[in-house]
């Protein structure tokens, strides 16, 4: 797996899909982490319009240009819908951070070819 850690910390464009409304949830912590360590990240989450001074996407659909890797923040119901939008996207990098990922979500993720990091946090490792 580690060898896989480092192929998507070397992507420069990340989405974080999840909760932004209080500083001290775990969407809110990576998003900052990975702008401080030099990352284009754009925070998605339908509910919100910005994070701080950052636009907020609806979907990662709305992301111009596109990303390398999306970090999911959501529970494995959430995490589902998500993964098949990455599936439409072409999006082949997505890392579940602990409790967004669940057997069935990462069985989608093998058997439609997008590479998945799950069980580690993005910020222990990056």
């Amino acid at each position: 797996m580690q060898e896989l850690i480092d192929d998507f910390l070397k992507q420069k464009r990340f989405a974080v899909v999840g909760s932004f409304r209080n500083e001290a949830k775990v969407a809110y912590k990576i998003l900052i982490d990975l702008i401080k360590k030099g990352y284009e990240v754009f925070p998605v989450n339908p509910r919100m319009q910005e994070v701080g001074q950052r636009p907020c996407y609806k979907s990662i659909s709305d992301i111009p240009g596109g990303v390398d890797v999306v970090d999911i923040v959501t529970p494995p119901g959430i995490t589902e819908a998500i993964l098949k939008e990455c599936l439409q996207k072409g999006i082949k990098r997505v890392w579940l951070q602990p409790g967004a990922e669940s057997e069935a979500v990462v069985s989608f993720c093998r058997e439609n070819s997008i590479k998945v990091v799950y069980g580690v946090c993005v910020m222990l490792e990056s």
